[in-house]
């Protein structure tokens, strides 16, 4: 199933992201949580690629432990900083030896204490590289990150769109947003976009928050704003993980509801590896109509 034709025939989406765990029993966990969230048929699930490809054998194992269900259509991340052409190919190859017709492709950050990417010339530098490589052949249906409040390195928003397009150009088919917590910024980057003329499908990226804060160190990583309206009700961070976790819900469940009202219809979540808070976000807005299952 190619996730870009996906889209633009149905219209709306309903997905979820994880990440490759540290070991089998993390595994395992991450495999019952997607079974049950495989219950809601969504479009695809995503799994992450650590900086630098520090985790591309826990992201090749995780992606083939998903793809045992038969009913999920898994999509791999991959970035391309400090990594060469001949690795990347050959983990395209096991890619497509697997079934696997969808890649998320990003540009990635250099592994943790490496201060700049590799520059050598068999090293790709940029999303958009990445992309004309693997769109030498059309095996691969592309997504590509999006930033509502631009991305970290851009010099401002204009350049950030520039870049998009020019993902797009290259032959993204679709893009998923970085977290984001006021609406706001996911309306003045739609309203950005159509300017530009980028009208692929743009998956709104909703981040339930779990831990206030991990959610703020989160946001110190990657440059997004998290509003006092979402770090008040947490008071000291003195709350019980159940605590914390209700009101994580009703805080998504309120931000995707504006979404809905303002006519968003793609919509992926973050699920840290766990069911349970992204469920019950589904269940108190009805979003498994977003899903395959209503056709």
């Amino acid at each position: 199933m190619r996730i870009g034709e996906l889209l633009q025939k149905r219209g709306k989406s309903l997905s979820f992201e994880f990440f490759p765990p540290k070991d089998e029993t993390g595994l395992d966990n991450l495999s019952e949580a997607a079974h049950r969230l495989g219950g809601f048929r969504p479009s695809f699930v995503s799994v992450t690629y650590g900086a630098g490809g520090s985790t591309r054998d826990k992201t090749t194992r995780t992606v083939e432990r998903l793809c045992r269900n038969p009913s999920l259509t898994v999509m791999p991340h991959l970035t391309c900083i400090d990594q060469e052409w001949g690795e990347l190919r050959g983990l395209l190859q096991n890619y497509r030896s697997s079934g696997i017709t969808n890649i998320l492709a990003l540009r990635g950050d250099p592994p943790p204490g490496t201060e700049e990417a590799d520059r050598s010339q068999q090293s790709l530098r940029y999303a958009t590289d990445l992309i004309r490589l693997i769109s030498t052949s059309d095996e691969f249906s592309l997504g590509v990150a999006a930033y509502p409040e631009g991305h970290m390195s851009s010099p401002s928003l204009d350049s950030d769109m520039l870049y998009t397009r020019d993902k797009i150009a290259a032959g993204a088919e679709f893009a998923i947003t970085q977290m984001f917590f006021d609406n706001r910024l996911y309306y003045n980057f739609m309203d950005r976009a159509g300017k530009w003329g980028i009208n692929i499908p743009i998956i709104a990226a909703i981040m339930p928050i779990h831990d206030i804060g991990k959610i703020k160190t989160f946001c110190q990583r990657c440059g997004a704003t998290l509003p006092t309206s979402h770090i008040t009700p947490f008071g000291n961070g003195q709350l019980s993980p159940e605590e914390s976790q209700k009101i994580g819900v009703e805080l998504a469940t309120a931000q995707v509801a504006d979404l809905i009202a303002n006519g968003v219809k793609y919509f992926h979540f973050y699920t840290l590896n766990r069911d349970s808070m992204v469920t019950r976000i589904i269940q108190n807005l009805g979003l498994a109509s977003y899903g395959l299952g209503d056709a």
